[in-house]
């Protein structure tokens, strides 16, 4: 390793590792708010029990989730405090705008709905109750757009100004930042990406109860909103992925050429199924390509020319001065493919199961009516079903990793795809890093860090672990007649506040 760039390879691990690791749980969060959201308010609207379950049993899996994401997210500032302080100083002004909305506006916002909504079962009437959920899905939803909106302007700077005499960006259009075409895409998709989490999530732990037959009506809702998430969010997905990509196709061509391995710039340009090749020589010395898709996929035209990594090299060699512009070839291609791959293969698991549920002749029928009975037989609608059916419960359980998996090396693609950029055409990432921490510095955080991280990974499997199989709880009188005015129960006298979980 050159030792002159010790401290910048470092403090990239360390920014990969805490990224990625936080971002397991902000999909889930996302996903699952908007979720139990929707299932309270199939409890208010019917008031069948197995809605109300279904709220608390998923709800107080998402509480876990986003505890644990809140202390992951906190400790994700320090490192980039510590090591990014030359970009601080020089996209701060940019760069904290969108970040302090984030803060000031969407998290606090999420954080008293969320308090309300955990505190206020026994104390507000159930559509006010209702509402603070709701107001809690809108909170992450705007976290995650004003994140978006600043990770988009590093992918593509707009609104600003380069001050020479102070050396830095300044900010000239702030809702140009919000509103750009690269914000807008990346959050449809990001949103799409953590509903299939969301989703396949939901199907695996009702699948590991329907499994075991138990709590079934439960768990039969849930299965199916899980499926219906899953598959919806798939397809959207894969839409909105290809209207991301035709965006990144025009500002960052470099990103795309190395995501297809398309060394030279050529008309009908292929879309690559499998390459091999030599990345100094700069060429593929194996390759199995689908004629003219990829040029369909960057401009809808199968004969329209794609520039390759060669050819842009060049370009922004005479633009920037010299230098290396490619990014991690291997980890650009092979990332594009694991996300793709995954996702599809999740998708490919949602539409499965909506047809070998339909009908429910998948799902176990209970001898009597009651949540926890266990049934007499199992009913199936064709002989070989109950045999597959075993299959398909376990491959949901498994299931469940496959949007995470697609979600976290779509990030990784997208951030050392834009490499050597930290901000596209603006900033380098070589000039980002902080110049007075030293190599000895990052490896004792990022050891930290890590060893932190992996005991809160231990903890929150256990949690989630431990709450998931216990299935939803039983309901008591108070659960089932919520108070009809603030602060009283139904009989309009005062209760205590109390922790609902």
């Amino acid at each position: 390793m050159d030792l002159a760039l010790a401290p910048e390879t470092l403090a990239r691990w360390q920014f990969g590792i805490t990224t990625v690791y936080h971002f397991l749980f902000v999909p889930i969060t996302i996903s699952l708010a908007a979720l139990v959201a929707g299932l309270q308010t199939a409890w208010v609207r019917t008031e069948k029990e197995k809605y109300l379950r279904a709220t608390k049993f998923w709800g107080k899996l998402f509480l876990i989730n986003i505890a644990m994401g809140v202390v992951t997210g906190i400790l994700q500032e320090f490192q980039f405090g510590m090591n990014w302080s030359d970009y601080s100083r020089f996209v701060g002004d940019i760069f904290g705008a969108p970040l302090a909305f984030e803060a000031l506006i969407a998290f606090f916002f999420e954080s008293t709905f969320i308090g309300l909504w955990i505190f206020g079962w026994d104390k507000l009437p159930k559509k006010i109750h209702l509402a603070c959920m709701w107001m809690v899905s809108i909170g992450t939803i705007l976290s995650a757009y004003f994140i978006l909106a600043a990770n988009s302007w590093m992918q593509h700077p707009v609104g600003y100004k380069i001050n020479e005499e102070k050396g830095r960006a300044e900010l000239t259009d702030f809702w140009h930042v919000l509103t750009q075409n690269t914000a807008i895409a990346q959050m449809f998709h990001t949103m799409t990406g953590a509903f299939m989490v969301g989703g396949a999530f939901m199907a695996g732990i009702a699948a590991y109860h329907l499994m075991r037959k138990k709590h079934i009506e439960t768990m039969k809702t849930s299965l199916r909103l899980g499926l219906v998430t899953l598959a919806i969010s798939g397809v959207l997905s894969a839409v909105s992925g290809d209207h991301l990509a035709k965006i990144m196709f025009e500002q960052q061509p470099m990103k795309m050429a190395a995501a297809e391995a398309l060394w030279d710039g050529e008309e009908g340009a292929p879309f690559s199924i499998f390459a091999y090749g030599d990345v100094d020589e700069g060429h593929n010395k194996v390759a199995i390509e689908i004629p003219g898709l990829l040029s369909f996929l960057a401009d809808n035209d199968f004969n329209s020319y794609v520039p390759g990594i060669n050819d842009l090299q060049k370009e922004m060699q005479e633009k920037y001065g010299p230098g290396d512009y490619r990014p991690n070839i291997p980890v650009a291609y092979w990332g594009f493919r694991w996300m793709i791959g995954f996702g599809m293969a999740s998708l490919g698991i949602g539409l499965l199961g909506l047809w070998l549920t339909r009908k429910k002749f998948m799902l176990p029928q209970a001898l009597r009516v009651g949540e926890d009975e266990v049934p007499h037989l199992v009913v199936w609608k064709k002989p070989l079903s109950a045999k597959w059916g075993k299959w398909y419960w376990l491959l949901l359980l498994w299931t469940m990793l496959f949007p995470l998996i697609a979600n976290s090396w779509g990030w990784i693609f997208t951030e050392m795809g834009r490499q050597p950029w930290v901000v596209f055409g603006v900033m380098k990432t070589s000039a980002a890093v902080s110049p007075n921490v030293s190599q000895g510095e990052v490896i004792t955080s990022m050891s930290i860090y890590t060893l932190l991280y992996a005991a809160l990974a231990v903890i929150e499997v256990k949690l989630i672990a431990k709450y998931a199989k216990a299935g939803p709880p039983e309901l008591t009188e108070d659960d089932l007649n919520p108070p009809t005015k603030i602060g009283g129960d139904s009989n309009g006298s005062d209760r205590p506040m109390a922790f609902s979980y």
